[in-house]
């Protein structure tokens, strides 16, 4: 049969347990633990809701691929082959003020910089160069690989491939001065579309998704995720009021930003919108 247990051991472990369970509690919060536990959760990227301001009539036959806006005008890239062209429309009205299409390519992402408008090719390898404020062609510059969207930081080009890559490239030749991963806590963010900078972070539409990524140029860190479901609901029901069925390739992609207002200009391909919108 088992043996009793001495009364003098139980009391021996009881007393014990204190003690232990300071031990624990002292040892959880040493800083070399809290940092531990820390990095093995990762602090949630917050989620912004756009707010609409101000809506504006959009082109239902433009695919926007690249959008920035100067001085009351929207600077526009519209893809698709045979279809894209590069335009100056009108944000108020959106009445077409100029037009240069682009029959043998499929055109993409777009920026202005130093009064030169620079416009990506999807598979081409060539970004084409014209006058801000005529539209005339001025040249080219080719690089490898694919383009998606283009913006600048008022020195470089910044560049995305629908990879989880930014590149930096230098406006005059294209040369590539630095590359950037983007990762939301650790993971790569791939399938980054158009491009905008702003108050030194970069905004990126995610392709096929409603949402766009905040990201730290410097780290490539996602900072914050902006939410355009509902701006992509609105535009599906408005399809959908006029007897058409959404397509799946109309998303949202077009970033442009007002400086003069700190808002943002929000679009998508063959949107009937441009969303003027400010989140926190």
């Amino acid at each position: 049969m088992p043996q009793a247990e001495s009364p003098l051991r139980y009391a021996k472990d009881t007393m014990s347990r204190p003690i232990t369970l300071l031990c624990v509690l002292m040892l959880l919060s040493s800083p070399g633990v809290l940092w531990s536990a820390q990095a093995a959760a990762p602090m949630p990227i917050p989620v912004l809701q756009p707010q609409v301001v101000a809506r504006y009539p959009h082109d239902t036959d433009a695919f926007t691929e690249g959008l920035q806006y100067l001085n009351g005008t929207l600077y526009e890239s519209t893809g698709l082959e045979g279809q894209s062209s590069l335009r100056r429309v009108q944000l108020a009205s959106g009445k077409l003020l100029a037009q240069r299409s682009l029959p043998r390519v499929f055109g993409e992402g777009l920026t202005v910089l130093n009064k030169v408008v620079y416009q990506l090719t999807w598979q081409d390898q060539v970004a084409l160069m014209y006058a801000a404020n005529t539209l005339k062609p001025l040249g080219q510059q080719h690089y490898s690989g694919e383009g998606w969207g283009l913006t600048n930081d008022g020195v470089r080009l910044i560049m995305s491939n629908g990879s989880a890559t930014l590149t930096w490239r230098d406006p005059n030749t294209f040369a590539v001065t630095r590359t950037v991963s983007v990762t939301a806590n650790g993971v790569p963010v791939t399938n980054l579309n158009e491009l905008e900078y702003v108050g030194g972070q970069v905004y990126a539409n995610i392709w096929l998704t409603n949402r766009i990524a905040r990201i730290d140029p410097q780290t490539g860190r996602v900072t914050a995720w902006i939410d355009v479901s509902a701006l992509t609901r609105e535009v599906q029901a408005a399809t959908i009021q006029k007897g058409q069925t959404p397509d799946g390739n109309d998303v949202a992609n077009g970033i442009a930003y007002n400086q003069d207002k700190g808002t943002f200009l929000l679009t998508g391909k063959r949107w009937p919108t441009v969303f003027e919108v400010k989140w926190p």
